[in-house]
Order: structure tokens, then sequence, then C-alpha cells
């Protein structure tokens, strides 16, 4: 079985984290952030990843510390139940459409993390989440997983849709990306035997 846990506790948050790669888009999210919970959730049932995610962050401070280590503990917990990463499809890309906004995510993982993010919000909030920690989300689910990610907004006018359209994008990237290709025979796909460095 491809699972992991990772519980992480801080001074500023306390996580327990469970993934099963091989699930059916089940999830179980929260942590304090409203928005945030719909996101992961969106993120679960497109990328048929199960996540169980439970924060308890210093969202009297405010919400960084709570976003930045949900991205953290949800990559270390993928980072694990794909191990060596044999027989995986390693790629994964989707266009995303969400009414009048359109999002494309391509995603390598390469062990070796990296974000081009492409993509702007004209409001500071979304229900009570800062637009702004949105590319930070991202920033540190690709350093926890170790994958190269490409994010860019193609076109779009309501917020809501664009950061809706680009998590589900993500999760049917890493739908592709981390499924297990029959023909590859449990190979590690690279020349190099190994992903990552």
């Amino acid at each position: 079985m491809r699972t992991a846990r990772i519980a992480r506790k801080t001074h500023e948050t306390d996580i327990a984290v469970e993934v099963n790669l091989d699930g059916t888009g089940a999830y179980d999210v929260s942590t304090g952030i409203g928005f945030l919970d719909h996101m992961i959730e969106q993120f679960s049932r497109h990328s048929l990843i199960d996540v169980k995610c439970h924060i308890k962050g210093d969202l009297h401070v405010d919400q960084h510390h709570t976003t930045e280590d949900s991205a953290i503990a949800i990559g270390q917990a993928i980072s694990q139940a794909l191990g060596d990463k044999a027989g995986i499809g390693r790629y994964g890309e989707a266009h995303s459409a969400m009414d009048e906004a359109l999002s494309r995510v391509v995603l390598d993982i390469s062990g070796r993390p990296w974000l081009v993010w492409n993509a702007k919000f004209t409001q500071e909030r979304l229900g009570e989440m800062d637009t702004e920690l949105f590319e930070h989300w991202f920033q540190s689910i690709a350093q926890a997983i170790g994958v190269t990610l490409h994010i860019e907004l193609l076109y779009g006018s309501n917020n809501h849709h664009i950061c809706e359209g680009i998590y589900k994008g993500f999760a049917r990237a890493m739908r592709q990306a981390v499924e297990l290709d029959p023909r590859k025979g449990g190979a590690i796909p690279s020349t190099k035997g190994v992903l990552g460095g």
C-alpha cells in the first residue's frame, strides 16, 4: 500500500496528515481556514489521493504558518508514500477550465523541487484566506514532494474560479504522475536509475 502518515508539531502548528496514493479521493480536512479546506478537498477528490489533514495552528497570529505547514506535511506524506518512485508515471499535465478561467499545470516528480508561478489575483482575500498564500502553498508542497511544478493562468477574471481551477489542475496532473504504469515493470522512470539530485 502506498500510504503514509505524518505528525508534525511545532510552536506554530500541530498537524496530523495521512495519504493513500491509490485511494478514491476520500478526504477529511480541517485546517481552521475554510477556503484552504475547500482547496485541499478539491485536490483530494480530483487526484484520487485520499487525504486526511487535521491542523491546529496559530490563527490568532495569521494564516501563514497553517497554510505553509499544511503543504509541507501533505507533501512529505506524498513523498514518503511514493518511496523510491518505482513504476510511477512521473510526469503529469492538465488544462483545467472553470467557467471563464483556464489554467495549465505541468509537473515532474523529479526530486528537484521548483515552482514556476504565472498567476495573479485581483483581490486580497478569498473568504477569509489571503490570496498571496496560494503561491506559497504550492512552493511549499513542491519543495516537500520534490516536484518541478509549472502553474500558469491562461486567462480568467473570477478569483474563486482561478484558484479552484489551479488546484483541480494540480490534482489531475498529480494523479497522472503518481499512478503506476504496468508497462514500466516497476522500473524507476529515469535513465539515472534514481530520481533526484
